[in-house]
């Protein structure tokens, strides 16, 4: 097969050599940091990428995109959302009413956000059925007062399926011996995990006329509508819309960028910051090649030499190098590539199965918004670390390649 002198000349270079051990060992440990500078960066943005999947597919589609609610309870709340289902942008509409308080079950206590809903709506606009351990939405049936919870608190207030447990509304009640709190004993029907702690421990289902009479409202009124759509990003200027058209006066919206926006804004600058932390790191492994392709050439010099006075080009020389380096890039890269996406695909299993051998969650819910380790591994990350460690490399083979094609044949073979 044909091949170019400097192509020839070039990748024998990065081999083995009788001589010179110490650069070829070189010329491998250049390889090796780009391919872990690769590996590192491939995982990385995975992960990243992972917490932004999450956050979209199980956060913000347990939360509403966005909710259309009123100064009073809304009357007749069917027709209101039909004329919110008209807006093209709009996947789903369901009714919801939330009431914050306090669970208690034998001596304690937890924080809670009741969510009012009905169940046969509900599942037009969450994904609550994916996450439920125990139970069904639909057992939160009215007039039972049953209540799901997530394992979370369910762990907290030590309680399980049937158990029952006290809810304290943030209203007093006067009666003739005094004011009293508001109580109200709810049937635990259902427990659930989302895996993120917020939800997981401060969030509690139950029935949409339920907790309308725990509010004294009349048969029928809500506190608002929740809304589903097609493209998340659309829901605060859409939602904004939907209530100028329903009222301005009367209506307003809520979005998610209120209430979880910052987190994800959060995520993004951290995966871009990130990966500009580790693009350096690629491009330290990557100018390696320099000091490696200089020691080449002051091992050579005699080589480069010969090959001018047998009628070489300075050209031809620098290409020599150039090859050299790419070769060690390419090769590099292109194991640092392999290996971090067989990392990436399999980071979240290999965390999990480290935390259940030390019995420590690296993840806590808590602090983070999830309790595991997620992992996305995208294309266009791949091709984007890939491209940007050989034009790293490339461009780290330009100055001893020049260095070598400056080699004067009568000064390099003075003393040979």
């Amino acid at each position: 097969m044909f091949r170019p002198l400097f192509v020839f000349i070039g990748a024998r270079y990065t081999r083995a050599k009788r001589r010179n051990h110490f650069v070829s060992f070189i010329s491998l440990t250049s390889m090796i940091g780009l391919a872990l500078g690769v590996i590192v960066m491939i995982v990385v943005l995975s992960v990243m990428n992972g917490f932004d999947h999450e956050m979209r597919t199980r956060v913000l589609g347990m939360v509403p995109h966005a909710t259309i609610e009123a100064g009073q309870p809304i009357d007749h709340w069917p027709g209101v959302a039909a004329k919110v289902r008209q807006n093209p942008q709009v996947e789903a509409v369901a009714p919801f009413t939330q009431m914050q308080g306090l669970l208690t079950h034998d001596g304690k206590v937890q924080k809670v956000l009741l969510n009012g809903i009905d169940p046969v709506q509900e599942h037009n606009v969450s994904i609550i059925d994916a996450f439920v351990q125990q139970g069904r939405v639909d057992d939160l049936r009215p007039g039972e007062f049953g209540i799901m919870l997530g394992d979370r608190a369910a762990t907290k207030l030590g309680v399980g399926m049937g158990d029952k447990v006290t809810f304290v509304a943030p209203e007093i009640t006067v009666t003739p011996a005094g004011m009293f709190p508001r109580l109200k004993r709810f049937t635990v029907v259902g427990i659930f995990h989302v895996g993120a702690g917020e939800l997981d421990g401060y969030l509690g289902l139950t029935n949409l006329d339920d907790l309308g009479r725990l509010h004294r409202w009349k048969p029928g009124q809500v506190q608002g509508l929740r809304l589903k759509f097609a493209d998340l990003f659309q829901a605060p200027r859409t939602s904004w819309q939907i209530a100028q058209q329903l009222g301005e006066k009367e209506y307003f919206a809520r979005d998610w960028t209120r209430t979880h926006g910052n987190l994800y804004q959060a995520i993004g600058m951290e995966k871009a910051m990130i990966g500009l932390l580790l693009l350096l790191i690629v491009a330290v492994a990557a100018f390696n090649i320099i000091s490696t392709l200089v020691m080449v050439v002051n091992d050579k010099k005699a080589d480069i030499a010969i090959l001018r006075t047998l009628g070489s080009t300075p050209g031809q020389i620098m290409r020599i190098f150039m090859v050299q380096g790419t070769v060690i890039g390419v090769v590099g890269t292109l194991v640092g590539a392999a290996l971090g996406m067989l990392a990436a695909l399999n980071v979240s299993a290999a965390i999990a199965l480290l935390e259940k051998l030390i019995g420590h969650k690296f993840l806590n819910a808590d602090v983070y918004f999830i309790d595991y380790l997620p992992s996305q591994l995208l294309a266009s990350d791949v091709f984007m670390v890939c491209g940007a460690a050989l034009v790293l490399s490339f461009l780290a083979t330009l100055y001893p390649a020049w260095r070598a094609a400056r080699t004067q044949p009568a000064e390099a073979l003075r003393y040979e």
